[in-house]
């Protein structure tokens, strides 16, 4: 019984560790190709500004629903 405690642990940070690490790829590669957009055409600025507070919100969002599957998997089952 202890093993299967332990293997759940391991899978809860795992999944945690994953969403963290893509949602820090996510944002920075946003954030890197939403530079180059305002820098090639400044005047776009305003509208890419707001679609990339969407997608940010979106990424997060990816991130949370795993975080609370984690809490699930260690909490309830």
């Amino acid at each position: 019984m202890e093993i299967a405690v332990a293997i759940k642990l391991i899978a809860v940070a795992l999944l945690i560790g994953f969403g963290a690490i893509g949602t820090a790829l996510g944002f920075g590669n946003m954030g890197g190709k939403f530079l180059e957009a305002c820098a090639r055409q400044p005047e776009l600025a305003p509208q890419l500004q707001v679609k990339m507070f969407i997608l940010a919100g979106l990424i997060d969002a990816v991130a949370m629903i795993g975080v609370g599957i984690a809490m699930y998997m260690l909490f309830a089952l």
